[in-house]
């Protein structure tokens, strides 16, 4: 197994060590037999080594550590390990060295560097353990095509799977009709950074031994293939193509003709330009988007608001979703086969004031929109979201943004101190009072995973712009207001909290609109954190600037909050 890492894998050099110098047991065992001999006078380990013996001592210590480190480079980290980096590790003249460039190989991959574990190294080396496990074929799994496939992608999100072949009903794409197959699987990634969405990868085991192997060729699993007037497809069951066709046409696939894949040549270029991408190591994505970052070049072409919002999840750990906001208008669109796509890549940084690195993120975003709606929809926006978990043990933070617009090939950047709220234990306090336009409860699988969730809901950020002015609401939307109250005082004989919560909307000129008041009381089974939610259509108000105050009152503990947020209703 490879789960226990790196770090367990030294010890072999040390046995290697102990058995070079000689083993202090054995010597004593030795000595106890000879005849004569006193023991207690002779100490094997500080007896005289010859020169030649001392040269061979060192000799076994560097082929051991060699070992040591091959196997890291070539098992370990063989699927994802880039050419530049094994070309900078084979250059290295020693040791020390070699054990800082393996440190740091992990750290540029590690998602919480400020944390003691490497998500991404116990996750690896557990996927090498699984592929192990599930996909040994004569060889172990991790060197198979499928064990390669997991330990860089993951698991798949679906997974068909025909683990004895037989009776295959071929889709249209492949030409149609029956034939039977060998054992094969197909799976599914839904998106698969730097590859695309909905990319299918066929694994086929063709000599009936378990050893799948990935193929491009997707007649490979067909058994009858090469058996005449069996396995036919459709427009060879009508003697309108030749099953002798299939092996004239000089592509990568020998599919039968179909009326569904009279363009297979042409997508042969995507399906190699996929089966290469599939081979390499997973890299740095973004590198230019990176470097504005590293730089601190300040770029403005591309405009984007960010919007950042602090929800408590432990007494040291704050939970700090990141809401990017591009308007479709500043998004260059590309029309493909009749729709319009826009292509944003984002890079993200968050650092300590002294420029310790604690987070990264990269992601692409796309939008596509049919060519006749193009116009209709260039003032709406697209909207991206990431949940960064971040230490209490630092109260301040910077957060660098950077997005390209892929087709425009413009580039903008966004860069600010972002300030942890106090959170104490003994102190009432909140999160971020969020004005959402899409609030909605989510379902049990799905709590604390996915886009916009936070706990039990979907809450989607509506996002100020930069230039100052306040979040506009149109009167046909609804408003959604979340926030948590934290750190509420509960009665030693009840167990229960006592507060109240005051919604005030105000307009303009400070009138009061809206206010409601609901208290602890009235909400069932609550402890010291409550989920404030609630909704409010546009309609009901007229057009103007609002400010909503939510004010939490706590009569135990006699401490206020009252976080406030400003909207515009159109």
């Amino acid at each position: 197994m490879f789960s226990t890492g790196f770090r367990n894998q030294c010890s072999v050099s040390v046995l290697a060590l102990v058995m070079a110098l000689g083993s202090p047991v054995a010597t004593l065992a030795q000595d106890k037999n000879t005849k004569g001999s006193d023991v207690t006078q002779t100490d094997p380990l500080k007896r005289p080594v010859s020169e030649k013996q001392r040269k061979a001592n060192a000799k076994a210590l560097r082929q051991e550590l060699g070992r040591t480190y091959r196997k890291w480079l070539d098992e370990d980290v063989r699927w994802i390990i880039t050419d530049e980096e094994q070309k900078a590790f084979m250059m290295l003249s020693n040791d020390e060295e070699r054990d800082q460039f393996i440190e740091a190989f992990w750290q540029r991959r590690d998602p919480t560097p400020d944390t003691e574990e490497n998500e991404f190294k116990e996750e690896h080396y557990r996927r090498i353990a699984y592929a192990n496990e599930h996909y040994a074929a004569g060889i172990p799994g991790w060197k198979t095509d499928r064990g390669r496939i997991y330990i860089v992608f993951g698991p798949a999100d679906e997974i068909e799977s025909h683990p004895s072949g037989g009776s295959y009903e071929r889709p249209m794409e492949e030409g149609g009709g029956e034939t039977s197959t060998f054992p094969f699987e197909q799976w599914r990634y839904r998106y698969i950074e730097g590859i695309g969405q909905e990319v299918i990868v066929e694994f086929v085991d063709s000599c009936m031994c378990g050893d799948y192997h990935m193929t491009m060729d997707r007649s490979e699993k067909d058994a009858l293939k090469y058996t005449p007037n069996a396995g036919l497809t459709l427009y060879e069951q009508m003697g309108m193509a030749s099953k002798a066709s299939r092996f004239t046409n000089g592509g990568i696939e020998q599919l039968g003709q179909s009326p569904f894949n009279k363009d297979l040549q042409s997508k042969e270029f995507d399906r190699l330009e996929q089966f290469a991408k599939l081979q390499a190591a997973p890299a740095v994505k973004f590198k230019d988007l990176e470097e504005v970052v590293s730089h601190k070049i300040s770029v403005n072409l591309m405009p984007f608001d960010v919007r950042a919002d602090f929800v408590k999840v432990t007494s040291d750990t704050v939970l700090v979703p990141v809401t990017i906001q591009i308007k479709n208008r500043d998004v260059t669109f590309q029309n493909k086969d009749g729709v319009e796509r826009g292509t944003v890549n984002i890079f993200g940084r968050v650092t300590t004031l002294t420029g310790k690195i604690v987070q990264t993120f990269e992601d692409t975003v796309q939008v596509d929109v049919p060519v006749e709606l193009l116009p209709k929809t260039a003032e709406n926006s697209s909207v991206y979201w990431k949940a960064l978990p971040l230490r209490m043990s630092f109260n301040r933070y910077r957060l660098d943004i950077v997005v390209k617009d892929v087709n425009g090939d413009r580039t903008g950047s966004w860069s600010r101190a972002i300030e942890i709220p106090d959170f104490s234990e003994d102190k009432l306090s909140s999160s971020t009072l969020i004005i959402a336009d899409q609030m909605e409860p989510v379902a049990t699988k799905n709590v604390g995973t996915g886009n916009f969730v936070i706990g039990t809901t979907k809450v989607r950020p509506r996002v100020a712009p930069s230039d100052g002015k306040p979040i506009m609401f149109k009167r046909n939307q609804k408003l959604n207001f979340w926030m948590q109250v934290y750190n509420l005082s509960v009665d030693e004989k009840t167990h229960k909290p006592s507060a109240t919560f005051e919604y005030n909307v105000t307009d303009a000129n400070h009138k009061a609109v809206i206010h409601t008041v609901e208290s602890t009381d009235t909400m069932g089974n609550v402890g010291d954190q409550v989920t404030l939610q609630k909704t409010l259509s546009a309609a009901n108000l007229p057009p103007g600037l609002y400010k909503i105050e939510i004010k939490v009152n706590d009569n135990l503990s006699k401490q206020t909050v009252d976080p406030t947020a400003t909207f515009a209703v159109e």
